[in-house]
């Protein structure tokens, strides 16, 4: 059998899954990635060393997984590293007027002093009807804001929903999917899971292996098109060298890929080229000492410059890093936003009111180091007509497909979802391929 010719553009989780799987098969894959390190949105930097010199990396991006996360919890026991996953059951909570409250279990939800206990008990029914759903069908077509306002009620949509909806997606809150909403509360789990050491582990091991069995992974490698060939083959352009392939899986926006594209039909490029997204910041800080008891602080007080405090360390404890305490302060924002031209400096000097808002001992010199991460197109905008709009795998330009975040509705982004679409789309193409 002949041997395929595949390029696989971006080596995030759905990349090197679907590149693992086709060289598995017989594939000549070839990986091309524009970032120095593979991973996409779960890749890491390093932290610290352990004594026998071996790295510890921490995401650039908060990231942990939930026990219904079967997809990636299976590929991380297939390449060896199960023995790293660990499941601790950290402190998640909400800051509303001015406190720091729980919301993370039955009897904190009880306690939950910002709203009356009438509200609590009937947002709580709320909360385990939708985990208790096992689909998200019955819900399409509204938006989350009509919906929980209809059955949460008024108030504790105020208090808890809609500002949650806001810090994330801004302007677009009130146009939310509800399906989203629920997959939110379905699909999560208290206890979390993380991979000691860092998920980067996880990548670096596949990137590895697909080398080993005869694959290319180009890293620092950015693709400046993609053009078809009257013989069915695709050329790929990137760093200034050019490849022939018999098939290409780009794991690009949906956009990045139409505009890359040349021939690629117009009304395609209109209907599919456009998906709002926002883009991905966190500030990293490396702190000497812990800031509060809390893993996740979802901001639901108005006037924050950031949506989210993660500290990490309150997760997977400081020993594994040195004895650093590792913080992250999130945000989703517009990618024009002028946050993202900002230096760490400005950004701490932006931030360190508010964070002293919720810890007032908080100082400056607790800080011992800064890092500022962005991403663009890391949180789809997932609409109630999202789902109307979503690109196909198959494209119009023949052996040229598509498969990306903006794929994995109701959901919106995860690792998970990500290797889960990448087996379905690999199962999909074998099958083809010989039919």
């Amino acid at each position: 059998m002949t041997c395929r010719r595949t390029a696989v553009l971006g080596a995030g989780a759905l990349g090197l899954t679907v590149a693992y799987r086709l060289v598995q098969a017989g594939d000549a894959v070839t990986v091309i990635e524009r970032e120095p390190e593979a991973g996409g949105l779960a890749a890491g930097f390093e932290v610290a060393k352990r004594p026998d010199g071996t790295p510890v990396f921490l995401e650039k991006f908060y990231h942990h997984l939930f026990r219904a996360d079967h997809a990636a919890t299976s590929l991380i026991d297939e390449l060896g590293l199960g023995d790293k996953l660990v499941w601790p059951t950290p402190v998640s909570t909400i800051l509303r007027d001015g406190g720091i409250h729980r919301l993370d279990g039955i009897i904190p939800l009880l306690k939950f002093q910002p709203l009356p206990f009438v509200d609590r008990l009937r947002m709580g029914a709320v909360l385990a009807y939708l985990k208790a759903e096992k689909g998200y069908q019955r819900l399409e077509g509204q938006t989350a804001e009509a919906w929980l306002t209809r059955w949460m009620g008024k108030n504790a949509y105020q208090v808890f929903a809609e500002p949650l909806l806001r810090q994330k997606f801004g302007e677009y809150s009130d146009k939310i999917a509800m399906p989203w909403f629920w997959s939110r509360v379905h699909l999560r789990s208290t206890s979390l899971g993380y991979l000691l050491g860092g998920f980067q582990q996880m990548y670096d091991t596949l990137a590895h292996r697909i080398r080993s069995m005869g694959g290319t992974v180009s890293l620092g490698t950015t693709v400046t098109s993609i053009d078809p060939r009257a013989d069915g083959t695709i050329s790929i352009a990137a760093n200034g060298e050019s490849g022939v392939y018999d098939r290409v899986v780009s794991t690009l926006p949906a956009r990045i890929t139409i505009g890359l594209t040349s021939n690629m039909p117009e009304a395609f490029s209109r209907k599919y080229g456009q998906g709002t997204a926002l883009g991905a910041h966190c500030l990293v800080l490396e702190l000497d000492r812990q800031m509060t008891d809390a893993y996740w602080i979802a901001v639901n007080d108005p006037g924050y410059p950031f949506l989210a405090v993660v500290e990490h360390t309150n997760y997977i404890p400081p020993s594994e890093y040195g004895g650093k305490h590792l913080m992250y302060v999130g945000n989703y924002l517009p990618m024009k936003d002028p946050l993202y031209s900002r230096s760490k400096e400005e950004l701490v000097a932006q931030f360190l009111p508010y964070l002293q808002r919720i810890n007032p001992a908080m100082s400056e010199s607790w800080i011992k180091e800064v890092h500022s991460f962005a991403a663009p197109f890391a949180q789809p905008v997932v609409t109630k007509d999202f789902k109307a709009e979503m690109a196909p795998h198959v494209t119009p330009i023949p052996n040229l497909f598509m498969a990306n975040m903006f794929q994995v509705y109701p959901q919106d982004r995860g690792q998970n979802y990500s290797i889960a679409m990448a087996e379905r789309l690999v199962r999909r193409l074998e099958r083809e391929a010989h039919s």
